[in-house]
């Protein structure tokens, strides 16, 4: 079935899980629920294994408690006339080893985020924030290297969330390989020095990729099936030389799979500045499927890269939180577009998310308060 349009929700980080299990909860199915008229709701990223860990309460998928927690959520949206795709993530370096406190099994340099290669990414600030210290920030770790034999056990990780997710009653699911998330740096030569089948050459770089979209293929359709990218962001201290080849041959190897789509974004920030940028038609000349695109769009700027044929489809992430009923609004002449909060909306140990700021914003019908 067609969607109605082609305005997206986007994945953004709310923290809004049950601070102790990690499961969906009812606010989270009302903020859902509330953007159901969505050509498509795309989860925020939901953690695929403890490993994985990497922000403050983000739900998780790995366990059926998980699942039955998300089947309220789903089941909300479909109600409501939706569509909702599950995203599965995998922090990587994007961690710290608080994450993993007091849980069996992660001592030492176990406790540590992972990645290709043990190389830490960098900020301003040299912190990790978003962890569940009370002081919510803590020094960046250099990650522990992943072995062949655990790189060779992420995509079963992959297959057990997706299996989830199918019965939780999502739609389809959406892989994040952007960002600076493990995926993103296994792919990009900047993070990834391995020298075994899965590091060198963009071939091997792309494999485990390919096998993580052919699990998750195996268990839902591939037309069910979405991947997003970041191959100009800069965030995470991303960004390679060769980044423009490279992922033009990946977003070729994905075409030729022949999934859902293909959702792209810049990142947060601004591109990178390690070689030269990827643009959006380069991507359509050799990607005939479905293409997403995400990071500052308005109705004019959507309309237009539309009309141009090098897009599908247009996510709209802090326009979507202030604006739960944002086609509406779109479809609607005149109408404004109501102002962000000024709080956060998603969670810090100090701050934690509340229906303020991320389920109490006025629709058309609505007067403004």
């Amino acid at each position: 079935q067609d969607p109605p349009n082609r305005i997206i929700v986007p994945p953004r980080k709310g923290g809004g899980a049950d601070p102790k299990t990690l499961t969906a909860t009812d606010l989270m199915a009302e903020y859902y629920e509330q953007r159901a008229s969505a050509g498509l709701i795309i989860t925020e990223g939901v953690h695929t294994s403890v490993i994985g860990r990497g922000w403050h309460r983000v739900p998780e998928l790995y366990t059926k408690r998980h699942a039955e927690s998300w089947r309220a959520v789903t089941d909300r949206v479909h109600a409501a006339g939706g569509r909702i795709f599950c995203q599965l993530e995998h922090c990587g370096r994007h961690s710290h080893s608080s994450f993993r406190d007091g849980e069996s099994g992660y001592e030492g340099d176990m406790k540590k985020g992972v990645a290709p290669s043990p190389i830490p990414r960098s900020s301003g600030s040299n912190k990790q924030h978003y962890t569940n210290l009370p002081e919510g920030t803590a020094d960046i770790e250099v990650p522990r290297a992943l072995t062949t034999q655990e790189v060779e056990s992420i995509p079963d990780e992959y297959r057990n969330c997706a299996q989830l997710a199918k019965e939780a009653g999502f739609d389809g699911v959406e892989i994040h390989s952007s960002n600076g998330f493990l995926l993103d740096t296994f792919l990009q030569s900047s993070t990834n020095k391995r020298t075994d089948d899965y590091g060198g050459s963009k071939e091997n770089r792309f494999r485990l990729i390919e096998k993580v979209l052919v699990a998750c293929c195996d268990v839902f359709p591939s037309h069910r099936v979405g991947i997003r990218l970041s191959p100009n962001g800069a965030y995470n201290s991303m960004g390679s030389v060769d980044n423009h080849d490279a992922f033009l041959f990946y977003a070729q190897r994905i075409a030729e799979m022949n999934i859902g789509y293909l959702h792209l974004t810049n990142g947060i920030g601004p591109p990178h500045k390690e070689g030269p940028t990827l643009e959006l038609d380069e991507i359509r000349a050799i990607y005939p499927g479905t293409i997403i695109v995400n990071s500052d769009y308005d109705a004019e700027s959507a309309e237009r890269v539309i009309v141009s044929g090098n897009a599908d489809a247009v996510s709209f992430g802090r326009l979507f939180i202030s604006n739960p009923d944002l086609p509406d609004r779109f479809a609607t002449k005149g109408a404004e577009l109501n102002d962000m909060a000024e709080r956060p909306w998603w969670s810090t140990f100090e701050n934690q998310l509340g229906s303020k700021g991320y389920t109490d914003y006025t629709r058309l019908a609505e007067p403004n308060v």
